[in-house]
């Protein structure tokens, strides 16, 4: 994970949280002051029950007043920086309730759980001490412990050897079970594989040492499942650390630099339609881009 941004500044990453429910409010107050409006031509009653039922469905969820209080109390913030943060808040913003896969689990999980209301967000996590700590203090996060079959020792490798192996290639690549590609992401829990995400956030596992398992699988995976979309949209994959040369590398090769559609800090954020309607195999080199 990357470093922390400064303690002074989290009252900016409370800011973007508290943004949904003041909204909430001043559109609360809109609908009962148009209620009072509509006296003369209807009921009272009416009006203000239709206001109610319109108002209900900005009411803060559970998890965004845990978050406001986390947040609000705590010197430690979210890893990336507002400008990081805000490529996939206005994305999130647009599509909740939306499915949000997030590889890690970190300092920022109540942050992308509370940005997604009433939708799916499935946080991956490798370090099984990590996720217990994380899971203890916020258990009622979606959360699973997984395992990669990758070093990041070994992504020079990978990326050579991936042309040569048929089950690897664009047009036939697939991931449950698939134990032939080493760059597929095999033995997860089947709500990884059944659900159709349409966020991919891309800020773990960990990458900084040679026996860490790497983001490899990660980005391989991320783009294969993008491509096998079935419901309409692009799947907008997140990519952090792209200082890093595996992930600034892994991203061109599979998420694909024509596909990137905003570069901050070190995030690169990519929208990815489905195979059918982009990509192609190319040349016979069988590449993602």
């Amino acid at each position: 994970m990357s470093n922390l941004i400064p303690s002074e500044k989290r009252w900016i990453i409370t800011t973007v949280l508290l943004a949904g429910l003041v909204g909430g409010a001043l559109l609360f107050t809109s609908f009962i002051r148009a209620a009072d409006d509509a006296f003369f031509l209807c009921s009272t009653a009416s009006a203000k029950s239709r206001a109610i039922a319109a108002a209900a469905d900005y009411e803060a969820t559970p998890i965004q007043l845990q978050s406001i209080l986390h947040y609000a109390t705590s010197n430690v913030v979210p890893q990336q920086n507002l400008a990081e943060i805000s490529i996939s808040f206005n994305v999130l913003k647009e599509l909740a309730p939306a499915n949000f896969l997030v590889f890690g689990l970190g300092r920022d999980s109540l942050m992308w759980a509370s940005l997604n209301p009433r939708g799916k967000t499935l946080f991956l996590e490798e370090d099984l001490e990590w996720f217990q700590k994380v899971t203890k203090d916020s258990p009622f996060l979606r959360a699973h412990h997984v395992r990669y079959r990758t070093q990041l020792k070994e992504a020079d490798t990978l990326l050579r050897s991936y042309k040569s192996e048929p089950s690897c290639f664009p047009a036939k690549a697939y991931l449950r079970g698939n134990e032939r590609c080493k760059l597929a992401l095999t033995g997860l829990p089947d709500e990884f594989y059944d659900t159709e995400w349409d966020l991919i956030m891309l800020d773990a596992p960990k990458g900084y040492f040679p026996e860490a398992p790497g983001r490899m699988a990660a980005i391989f995976s991320a783009a294969v499942m993008a491509r096998n979309r079935k419901k309409s949209g692009v799947t907008h994959v997140f990519l952090h650390d792209v200082n890093r040369r595996v992930e600034k590398t892994f991203g061109e090769e599979f998420l694909c630099r024509k596909n990137r559609v905003h570069a901050v800090g070190r995030l690169w954020h990519f929208a990815i339609p489905p195979v059918a309607a982009n990509a192609t195999i190319d040349g016979g080199n069988h590449r993602f881009c």
